[in-house]
């Protein structure tokens, strides 16, 4: 059923944007589409006629309220955004803008993934409120991994915030190091993959099975959701890492290149770190996900590696 809520919305949303030949409500959509999630889960509740229901069970209730606030303050930051930015650029070609053709189906895949998206990162909290598990106090383990995950949403909130301020106020110094900004390159991406994962692991104790959620293939399932996140912000070229980075850092190194290459040398691109220039650079380009693809190069040297590969 929550997969059917998912496409209908995203279905519906995609038939009025690509008639009235705008991209404003895209992200606002995705934001509601968690939400409404969240609130079926919490409302449809267990199968289980014996189980605890939502009301009754505090599992429930700090998963529901805690993925509700993540998703929240997502659907307003994106909603402030779109108003700023007056659009998307994403979309320009897919929609015809500039004088280029409409392309339905690409502009549709674009609803597509989302529909997805907000599935596959909604499948812990799911599988928590769905779950028929009567264990309403917490241990030490659910306890840790609620407020790493509490953590993981305040630092995405406290990013957004320093960046959107930091815009407002000029762009003083060319690029953001202010706040979180001065220990990770995109905090923001950070905050957004860690709480998933701390998701993820807090469902483990929502498990049915007696031996523990490690035997539970649905358990597993739900590993999807931290996977496709970072598979998003970190491989996919219209967003994350690889649209932030790589030739987009063109105007940072053409305006302030010294204090750019410090500040991207001493400065972690996404686990929040000190001390990260004293990092060796094998290290840098594996486990921080620092990888050469998001190198900046300018289009003659580019170039000319591209030839030497084909010879």
């Amino acid at each position: 059923i929550s997969a059917a809520i998912t496409l209908g919305i995203q279905l519906a949303g995609f038939v009025a944007a690509y008639t009235l030949r705008t991209e404003t409500f895209y992200d606002i959509l995705g934001g509601l589409n968690y939400l409404t999630l969240a609130i079926y889960a919490a409302i449809a509740g267990a199968a289980d006629e014996e189980s605890l229901k939502w009301v009754d069970d505090p599992r429930k209730i700090i998963t529901t309220i805690l993925f509700g606030c993540s998703r929240g303050w997502l659907l307003v930051f994106l909603a402030w955004r779109a108003h700023e930015r007056k659009g998307d650029s994403r979309f320009d070609e897919v929609l015809g803008k500039g004088g280029n053709p409409p392309q339905p189906l690409n502009f549709f895949v674009f609803w597509m993934v989302q529909a997805m998206w907000v599935y596959l990162i909604s499948m812990p909290m799911l599988f928590v409120s769905s779950s028929d598990v009567r264990k309403p106090e917490f241990s030490a383990y659910d306890i840790v991994w609620a407020i790493l995950f509490i953590l993981g949403v305040l630092i995405e909130i406290v990013a957004d915030i320093q960046k959107a301020l930091w815009v407002k106020n000029g762009r003083r110094g060319d690029f953001c190091n202010v706040g979180v900004w001065a220990y990770s390159r995109h905090p923001n991406y950070f905050g957004e993959i860690f709480q998933w994962w701390c998701l993820w692991m807090f469902s483990y104790s929502s498990s049915e099975k007696l031996s523990g959620g490690y035997v539970d293939p649905l358990w597993w399932v739900g590993i999807i959701s931290p996977l496709f996140t970072m598979q998003i912000l970190l491989n996919m070229k219209p967003t994350g890492l690889c649209n932030a980075e790589g030739q987009s850092l063109k105007r940072y190194y053409e305006k302030c290149p010294e204090r750019y290459a410090q500040y991207r040398e001493s400065t972690s691109i996404l686990i929040p770190l000190i001390g990260y220039k004293y990092v060796p650079m094998f290290l840098k380009q594996t486990i921080f996900f620092d990888f050469e693809k998001y190198e900046y190069r300018p289009l003659n040297i580019q170039a000319d590696e591209n030839i030497k590969k084909e010879k």
